[in-house]
Order: structure tokens, then sequence, then C-alpha cells
């Protein structure tokens, strides 16, 4: 089975792995360098507790589970040289800054409970023995001990080595031009700006840019760009322990509106620096970084950790997260042609949904039973499409 895969970020990446170690010969394109889109413009998460009972959800869950034994796994594959992934099992810190925050955080931390996610309910006190720079003026908190994080450029770059060494091959700088098709409309295989390439399946998982590489291949997919922005503190001494935010970003997370939206997440990384986000705003491919939300964006942070307002801002970047309109991942074949597959969609969650998105799709393709049914997440369901 020869299969094209279109994009070389982490979804990319883990599908050529997926792939490549279930003998499939795979070729993964991308028409810039490995890991130069959303996945070098994110924080790495691997998140559970911002995912509502549902079938993201179980996907998440299951990808933890795949996250949970990579660092071992490619450890044989590719050997320790590789630089590590930084997989961490920190957990996060769900706060509430009111007393209606808190009743709403309490009941969606119980259905999460139901599903069987560990989501342990702190008073204002408990939350800051975990976490001591928080606010004196919370109301609670919840903690969730399997959120982790990981890099994930190195990440990325470490599936497609596991990839490259079950036969895998990657061309970067290329873009994808066209669709080679046979006489029943089936999709054979795409051409570039270096030359044609011939595949059995060809998979798109570009992205934001899904949409557009969809349309050059003669298919309609719903999904586009939805832009973020990250504020990075120089290094200092730990004082952040785990991923903290605050209950408006599972709203902003879940939300369709266009305009602005800011929230409150916090986090170390293993290199010393902290992360502050977040954004989300619709604006099409705008990569400008706008000054006032950054402003609104480090004075939430404040606010919720006041010992950042003497912290220092060495860089901010934007990226652009794929969004698809009723926020679930796109995963599996085009309803209308033949031959084509999709593994995008994902929106801020793609680090922590990869491994599980490859593993289902790569099952699927090669007449596995995968570990949770594509029904849901369908390219053709009447949600995405906007008729539901």
């Amino acid at each position: 089975m020869k299969v094209l895969i279109i994009g070389a970020g982490i979804i990319g990446a883990a599908c050529a792995r997926s792939l490549a170690r279930r003998g499939a010969t795979v070729t993964v394109v991308d028409r810039g360098a490995v890991a130069s889109g959303t996945s070098a413009a994110c924080e790495g998460n691997l998140l559970v507790s911002d995912k509502a009972p549902g079938v993201e959800l179980e996907l998440a869950k299951y990808s933890l589970e795949l996250w949970g034994s990579l660092r071992d796994e490619l450890a044989a594959e590719i050997g320790t040289a590789f630089a590590s992934i930084e997989y961490e099992r920190k957990g996060g810190v769900v706060v509430a800054s009111d007393e209606p925050g808190a009743e709403a955080l309490a009941r969606f931390a119980d259905s999460q409970r139901l599903a069987g996610v560990d989501a342990r309910q702190l008073s204002a006190t408990e939350a800051r023995v975990l976490e001591p720079e928080l606010s004196a003026s919370i109301a609670s908190a919840v903690y969730y001990p399997e959120d982790a994080q990981v890099q994930p450029t190195i990440a990325t770059e470490a599936l497609l080595a596991s990839a490259r060494a079950a036969g895998a091959q990657v061309v970067a700088d290329t873009s994808v031009t066209g669709a080679l098709r046979e006489r029943d409309g089936r999709l054979v295989g795409v051409t570039t700006s270096n030359g044609s390439i011939a595949a059995d399946h060809v998979i798109v998982a570009a992205g934001p840019w899904s949409g557009d590489v969809a349309r050059s291949l003669g298919a309609t997919l719903y999904v586009g760009p939805r832009k973020g922005l990250l504020l990075v503190m120089a290094r200092m001494p730990q004082r952040i322990w785990h991923k903290v935010y605050d209950t408006s970003y599972v709203g902003a997370v879940q939300s369709d509106e266009r305009d602005l939206q800011t929230s409150t997440v916090i986090e170390s990384t293993a290199s010393g620096t902290v992360l502050i986000g977040s954004s989300r705003q619709n604006v099409g491919f705008d990569g400008s970084i706008d000054v006032a939300v950054l402003r609104e964006m480090a004075a939430k942070a404040i606010r919720l950790m006041p010992f950042l307002r003497d912290a220092s801002v060495i860089r901010a970047y934007g990226g652009f997260r794929p969004f698809s309109r009723d926020h679930l991942p796109v995963i599996g074949p085009d309803p209308d042609v033949a031959g084509l597959w999709y593994a995008t969609g994902h929106e801020g969650a793609g680090i922590g949904l990869a491994l599980g998105t490859a593993e289902l799709l790569a099952a699927t393709l090669v007449g596995e039973s995968p570990r949770l049914s594509l029904d849901p997440f369908a390219p053709g369901r009447a949600s995405l499409r906007g008729t539901a």
C-alpha cells in the first residue's frame, strides 16, 4: 500500500509512523520544513481537563495512553541520542475566580469523573498548596493529574525519525498543485511543484491549510484557520508546577465566536521559560501580532498569578489552529473523492490527539478494527457541513 501524507506537522508525522510501522510505503510532503506550521506555534499540551464527556474526550484518553509509552518506544526505534521530546505528566490545575465559576467548574468536573477522568476538587487553600503563587482571591480549583506536556517541534521530528526508520520518506519544500485521477475519478496521487507522486491513498494532514489543499484536489473540506497568540517570559527559578488556567479557557475552546476571546493559561517549560496564553480569533490567515491582545492576556495572567507582574517578556508569537465548525477533528475518507482521506481539524488539541488520530486512521486503512469508531469524526457529517 502506497500512502501519501500532505503535511509534516504533528498529525502528519504521527500518521506516517503508524502506517510505516504497519508496512505501508509512506511519503510525507510539505510545502515548507518539518513542523514549520501550527506544530511550531503551540505549547505542546496533552489535555483531558478541557474536554467535556463525548467522543473527543475518549480520543484524548486513548491518545494519552499512547503518549505515556511513546518515549520508551522511540528509544528502541531511533536510539537515545535523539533529543528528548520532554514528555512530562505535570498535571493541570483549573481555577475558578468566583463562586458562580466554582459551581460551574464543579459540575463540569463531576461529569468528567463519570467519563473516567481523574478530576480532584480542591478548595482555594488546597489549590495554593499545589500552586503557591495563585492569587489569594480564587474561589476553588480542580486538579487533573493526567494532563501532560511535550515539546511539540521535537516530538514531531522524533515521530518522523521513527517513520523514516520504518521506511517512510519525507519531501520538504514541495507544494501540492493538483490531483492525479483515474478515469472513474479515484484519486491516485498528486502533482507537486517538484513533479508527481503516485499513491493508493492520499491523507490531508495540513492543519489550518487543509481546506485549501482539499480544494486543490477537487474536494470540499470545512476546516480553516483560527489565530492564537502566546507570550514567552524569561527563564526564572521554577514557581509554576502545573498547567494552570482559568475556567474561561474551556468556554473559549468550545466557542464559535469570530471576535477576539482571551483566557488565562500559564505554565513553565523544561527550559525554564514561562508561557502565557491564550487568545482565539477568526481572522483568516492574518498573522499580525496585536499588542493590545498581548496586553489583555498579560493582565489576566497577573490577576491569576500576581508575581508575573515583575517578570520579563522575551518574545511573543502566533499561529493558526485548524478550526472545524463543530469543534471535532476530521478523521476518515472524503465522502465524494475515493482515495482521499483526512486527519485534521483538531484546533488547539492536535498535539494531544495526534497519536490516537494516527492509530485510528492507520488501523482503518490497513483493515484492522480501530479502538474507537471514526463515524463521529467523518468528513461528511452533517454538523461539519452546517446542515445539522
